[in-house]
């Protein structure tokens, strides 16, 4: 039986407060599952949020799709310099790869709670999470 662990909206928010988030000048969460930590993020940052609709799993974490798609279209009414991607989590970075090809920004810095990307907020957590804004 696989394990899972917990996180709580305090435990991930004591992390974000830590971040250094100075240099970006947007946030740019993946839907459906990282809209709330792109939320608190941009707020954190005190940043406008944009949300881009790319989907690739389903809620039991099994593949929809062969690749990742984008599901609504996506543009940015203005030009921005450093970009901030997040998403939940990221095994394979296909999702985070589709919504950078999307975007189309020179700088952009990925960011999840778990996995593969340039900040992961939880690196030492082998398990499968649970995150407190998904209905499991």
């Amino acid at each position: 039986m696989n394990s899972k662990i917990t996180l709580s909206i305090p435990e991930i928010a004591k992390k974000i407060k830590v971040l250094d988030l100075s240099s970006y000048d947007l946030v740019v969460g993946i839907a459906n599952g990282a809209i709330v930590l792109a939320s608190l993020l941009a707020y954190e940052a005190e940043l406008e949020l944009r949300i881009i609709q790319i989907n690739f799993r389903d809620n039991d974490n099994r593949k929809k799709f062969d690749e990742p798609k984008l599901l609504q279209g996506f543009s940015l009414d203005k030009k921005y310099n450093n970009i901030l991607l997040v998403d939940d989590v990221s095994v394979t970075n296909k999702t985070l790869n589709k919504a950078k090809e999307v975007i189309a920004c020179q700088k952009i810095t990925t960011l999840v709670i778990k996995g593969e990307a340039d900040i992961v907020l939880f690196e030492k957590i082998p398990e499968c999470i649970i995150l407190p804004w998904r209905d499991y």
